[in-house]
């Protein structure tokens, strides 16, 4: 055992010295591949939202513009194919960042020697410090978090990333109090922070969180010229998006058929019904199958709001699909 951990020491000294080329290339991928989905898509987009204020609208069931009409009185494998259709290409720019994104984050993770710390609540905190400005939604984040979770990151922190990075970004919390009275406001934040701060913790203590469980997909060199490290990085980025498109990018589909089954599925006036209990299991229900674009749970809930749906309803409707996709893709 001794002799063990006398190699493990040598190899990770070793690491750190040798491989700050691989890092540094790493970590230009991941803030060209960030930089160009922020700044010329992600953050214009949102503040578009934002702007509009109270005149916020979705044309589609699952998403702000729509490529197909849907209407009622089309059949149902009409309409659920037109609103997959409609999802898809509402969230190509963030699935395609997703998917460069996640194996970029995994190639840089791989050559960092912590990882997590022995406190499960300060990993949960940097899980949410990591994903709150990665501004992604609870769907095109899961490539990502496969990513992270396959560097060793524990459970806690890949959670809180998921459930941060579409509902604690700075421009859906400025829509969230905008948009809505204070008290319904700070209520929504308690439901995120709930999630973040009690359900990631109690599910990741359901876990052996050993770290002989996780077996890093890509391989780390000791020590490299600038040549070796650009081919390792790439072979390494190319290893690790393999890793993580094979199991996320079928998962994402199948949720975008899944999300359009549901929603086309409920009754048009269900959430502006009486407040039940038999309608917020149904609400429950169908937003476990919604792959929210981003900052969309905050823009239905105030569409349903402000026709008429209850409060607590159209609140609940919002919290569920910031943590619906996240929590089945996981």
């Amino acid at each position: 055992m001794s002799t063990q951990a006398s190699t493990m020491n040598i190899g990770l000294a070793n690491e750190n010295v040798g491989t700050w080329r691989s890092k540094s290339l790493a970590i230009f991928l991941m803030v060209v591949t960030g930089g160009i989905f922020w700044v010329d898509s992600r953050y214009p987009a949102l503040m578009k939202r934002y702007s509009a204020g109270q005149k916020i609208s979705a044309k589609g069931a699952l998403t702000f513009g729509t490529v197909y009409a849907v209407d009622r009185t089309m059949p149902l494998t009409t309409r659920v194919y037109r609103t997959t259709v409609n999802w898809l290409d509402a969230n190509r720019i963030g699935m395609t960042f997703s998917f460069l994104f996640g194996p970029a984050a995994l190639t840089f993770l791989a050559m960092v020697r912590t990882r997590r710390t022995k406190s499960r609540y300060l990993n949960v905190l940097l899980g949410a410090v990591a994903g709150t400005p990665m501004a992604v939604c609870t769907n095109c984040v899961a490539p990502i978090a496969r990513g992270l979770y396959a560097s060793g990151m524990s459970t806690e922190s890949v959670l809180s990333a998921m459930f941060a990075s579409p509902a604690l970004n700075v421009v859906v919390l400025a829509m969230t109090f905008a948009l809505f009275p204070m008290p319904v406001a700070i209520l929504k934040i308690a439901t995120v922070a709930f999630l973040i701060f009690v359900f990631a913790p109690m599910m990741a203590a359901k876990e052996n969180q050993a770290a002989e469980r996780y077996v890093c997909p890509v391989e780390i060199p000791v020590s490299e010229t600038w040549g070796q490290a650009i081919l390792g990085v790439l072979k390494s980025y190319v290893k690790g998006f393999w890793y993580v498109s094979r199991v996320a990018f079928p998962l994402m589909i199948l949720a975008a058929v899944l999300g359009a089954l549901a929603v086309e599925l409920l009754p048009q006036n269900a959430l502006a019904a009486q407040v039940t209990v038999g309608g917020i299991v149904l609400v429950a229900l169908v937003s476990a199958f919604l792959p929210a674009p981003m900052a969309f749970d905050v823009a239905i809930a105030y569409i349903l709001y402000s026709h008429g749906a209850h409060c607590r309803m159209s609140l609940r409707f919002s919290a569920l699909l910031e943590s619906s996709a996240s929590s089945l893709h996981l």
